[in-house]
């Protein structure tokens, strides 16, 4: 038979709101989220494929405003030359009877909506079973039903379901649970998964695709999508990750020593192309010990890149102070100031005290530090 190739994709959390972004990212990552469709569709005309199967959580709540809704069908109906085929998730489950009553009313024909675990025949020779998530938490598993359908010998089995697997989890605790031989005891060809939002291989036959756009550091790069091709029932696909994304997600650990060269460490772990750090979120984990300059300069150096991306945070909660006396004498010499930073220093290498007491003391004697050298810096600068 001719192979049957298609785009397996899922968890596109259309409308998605990233409150825990600042304002400026937050508006950049729904722009990007809401032009999925639109790449998913220009690289499945690239790729020659002329079906996208979506394995849930088209949408992020059961309640998308109808702008999302309609941009998101009406790039689907753009795309004539190709079939999307979608279950609900547990995101976007099927019992958000409005939702999915208002998708059908302004579906074009090449989308097809999938709300009950019924078999379809994509293309001569082709079945789908899918396993729509008829609630948030079904507590079941939805693809048992695959098991025991029966389709003419020869024909591909494809499934498409959206939930976790017992020995492997999920992204949403309290989700689906799916049998992780599901692909083996229904005989498919291939399982298309969703709800993990990182690539994941469960076995040769059953594939999470991931989030064509990435959303969170726990899964890092860029959004991706599958391309799938299966030859003849019962031979093993091929399948090929295309990147999609727009944003690349991205966690660094900072080890650092007083003996440290910090702005050097720093700049070796950004990206190396400047001129895409603004489709770049970081997220930089300083860790060790470090010296008051050290931190200062530290903090210097991320404040002049960090507006050049479009998120980076700097964490600095595993990150200990080595005080010395040299840094005290950069504070003052004598007086009040001097005696106020000895008396920080004392307390936060006192072992006598709770390391929360320790690290509120040194946390002051860091504040006490930059800003001594911020008024020297001014001081300077008038003279």
């Amino acid at each position: 038979m001719t192979p049957f190739r298609f785009l397996h994709t899922s968890d596109l959390h259309l409308g998605k709101r990233f409150g825990q972004m600042p304002e400026e990212a937050r508006a950049d990552l729904q722009q990007a989220r809401q032009q999925t469709i639109a790449t998913l569709a220009r690289m499945a005309q690239e790729q020659g494929v002329g079906h996208v199967l979506i394995a849930g959580d088209m949408f992020d709540t059961e309640t998308p405003s109808e702008r999302v809704q309609r941009q998101a069908l009406a790039a689907m109906g753009a795309a004539t030359d190709l079939h999307w085929w979608m279950i609900p998730g547990n995101h976007d489950s099927a019992a958000a009877e409005t939702l999915w009553a208002g998708m059908e009313s302004h579906a074009a024909d090449n989308t097809h909506l999938l709300m009950q675990p019924e078999p379809v025949e994509m293309t001569p020779g082709v079945h789908l079973l899918p396993a729509p998530c008829r609630h948030r938490f079904a507590g079941q598993d939805l693809t048992q039903w695959m098991d025991d359908y029966e389709t003419p010998a020869g024909d591909l089995r494809i499934g498409l379901a959206h939930g976790g697997v017992l020995d492997f989890g999920s992204d949403e605790a309290d989700g689906e649970v799916i049998s992780p031989n599901r692909a083996s005891s229904a005989r498919l060809d291939y399982l298309a998964l969703g709800d993990w939002h990182g690539a994941f291989t469960l076995n040769d036959r059953s594939r999470y695709s991931g989030t064509p756009e990435a959303d969170r550091f726990k899964h890092a790069g860029r959004g991706q999508c599958l391309l799938v091709e299966l030859t003849g029932a019962g031979q093993l696909p091929d399948v090929t990750t295309l990147e999609t994304g727009a944003y690349h997600w991205q966690e660094q650990i900072l080890q650092l020593t007083p003996a440290s060269d910090v702005v050097a460490q720093l700049q070796a772990l950004l990206p190396t192309r400047r001129a895409e750090w603004h489709h770049h979120l970081m997220r930089l984990k300083a860790e060790g010990w470090v010296t008051a300059p050290q931190r200062l300069a530290l903090d210097e150096a991320v404040a002049q890149v960090a507006p050049e991306f479009c998120h980076f945070a700097l964490e600095k909660s595993g990150l200990r102070s080595e005080h010395q006396v040299s840094d005290l004498d950069l504070i003052a010499t004598n007086g009040a100031l001097r005696a106020a930073a000895e008396d920080l220093m004392g307390a936060a290498e006192d072992a006598r005290q709770a390391q929360g007491e320790r690290d509120i003391a040194s946390a002051a004697l860091n504040r006490l530090f930059a800003y001594a050298q911020e008024s020297s810096s001014s001081a300077e600068g008038e003279a």
